[in-house]
């Protein structure tokens, strides 16, 4: 698609959600519009403890203010799945959404976690043999068990504080699998994080523990050893409690830079219709990653 049409305008895009101070996301957007010849600008829209009529009036707001679209994040990834006109296969199927479509007047979600993060955790996987464990089944966790499922991880371990969500969260992954024609989704709820580590050749944190200013741990540093691989969603910091503790130990890690990166890519690439160049956004998110932690040294 031609960048003629967008560059003699603004392209407006922008994220919802609350902490979201700390967002390399700006940064990404509009170095990659500036790539492509685009006037972006993307806008932090932080918001805490939206109930759904707020999150009505921000959506119109988004629907009716020349947004191209807009990203989500927590604590609202699941809350505006009803409040949308539509919803793309993936997101439907996991009921969380990351990245909201303006079209013809019409909301669509979508969830570029999911592809963002199989992009990301790809090189971690071997053949055949793989059994992970996923902390965590909101919004930012569904994303991460789709993402495994479409490549075709074998043993999924679901573990969430509230046991329902897991629950849900596994059911889901087994419909989805049923439907897609593939071999049923081989995920069960864990009982504890013990269990769900019990024999587990990776670990995913998606939960926001370890995110600044939290600095406690998903997972207690004993069950981490070297032959486990260990990511974490969370990007402030870029190398986290749990990626240290792990690291000690021997263990491969993956921090949350390449999902932030390519969740980005994805999302900008159905707000504009345009490929945006993962490489100008790294180096975005590096430069801004570095600036906050000479901020945080020096304070």
């Amino acid at each position: 698609m031609s960048t003629r049409g967008y560059a003699s305008k603004k392209l407006l895009t922008g994220l919802i959600g609350a902490p979201i101070a700390h967002s390399a996301s700006p940064a990404m957007h509009e170095r990659a519009a500036e790539a492509l010849g685009l006037r972006g600008h993307y806008q932090l829209i932080e918001i805490a403890g939206a109930d759904a009529a707020g999150l009505v009036t921000l959506l119109e707001g988004v629907r009716r203010l020349g947004f191209a679209g807009v990203n989500v994040t927590y604590p609202y990834k699941e809350a505006v799945v009803p409040l949308l006109d539509a919803l793309a296969p993936g997101a439907a199927a996991m009921g969380a959404v990351n990245t909201v479509v303006v079209g013809n007047g019409r909301l669509t979600g979508h969830n570029t976690d999911t592809t963002g993060f199989a992009r990301a955790v790809a090189p971690l996987l071997a053949p055949a043999g793989n059994a992970v464990a996923v902390i965590g089944a909101g919004g930012v966790g569904k994303a991460i068990a789709f993402a495994l499922a479409g490549l075709n991880v074998p043993d999924i371990r679901i573990f969430d504080s509230e046991p329902a969500r897991a629950a849900t969260l596994v059911s889901l992954l087994a419909r989805q699998g049923g439907a897609r024609g593939a071999a049923r989704v081989a995920a069960r709820v864990a009982a504890s994080v013990e269990d769900a580590l019990d024999g587990a050749t990776g670990l995913v944190n998606g939960t926001p523990v370890g995110m600044l200013p939290n600095r406690a741990m998903p997972v207690p540093a004993a069950l981490l050893h070297e032959k486990l691989w260990v990511a974490d969603a969370v990007y402030s910091p870029l190398i986290t409690p749990l990626l240290v503790a792990a690291e000690a130990k021997g263990a491969k890690i993956m921090t949350g830079r390449e999902l932030a990166i390519y969740q980005a890519a994805d999302a900008f690439e159905l707000f504009t219709g345009l490929a945006p160049s993962t490489e100008v956004m790294g180096k975005a998110f590096d430069e801004v990653m570095a600036a906050r932690s000479s901020a945080y040294h020096a304070a």
